[in-house]
């Protein structure tokens, strides 16, 4: 993806309040921002993947979509391509993170979710 592509995609990720305090206690226990990496839906299902800043190399078709409090959220560029470049809003529920992913608080996990756009109405 260009580079001017990638710019104008950063942003396209929000937070609740929930997932800023659980993004906010990860910072500070890990002395450093995370990163997000979006599933892509196969055995971990679609939640995001949290890891400390830069402990995941990023591959070649990997683009960052948003930064949140400081960390970067990526995903492969031609999944949210093919998923018609979505807004995601990052937020928290109950459960045992998949994979490697830390965890979003004591029995808690980030989960995403496609944020509607402005102009659709009800």
């Amino acid at each position: 993806m260009s580079e001017q592509a990638e710019q104008d995609t950063a942003g396209r990720v929000t937070a609740t309040r929930a997932a800023r305090r659980a993004i906010a206690a990860l910072c500070a226990a890990h002395g450093g921002p995370v990163m997000f990496v979006q599933s892509g839906g196969c055995c971990d299902g679609s939640d995001p993947m949290c890891f400390p800043g830069g402990e995941l190399t990023l591959g070649d078709g990997d683009m960052l979509v948003g930064v949140v409090d400081g960390c970067t959220f990526h995903m492969d560029a031609q999944q949210y391509e093919a998923f018609g470049r979505p807004s995601y809003v990052l937020d928290v529920e109950e459960g045992t993170p998949g994979g490697f992913s830390l965890a979003a608080g004591d029995g808690l996990h980030f989960v995403t979710r496609v944020k509607a756009p402005r102009n659709q109405t009800s």
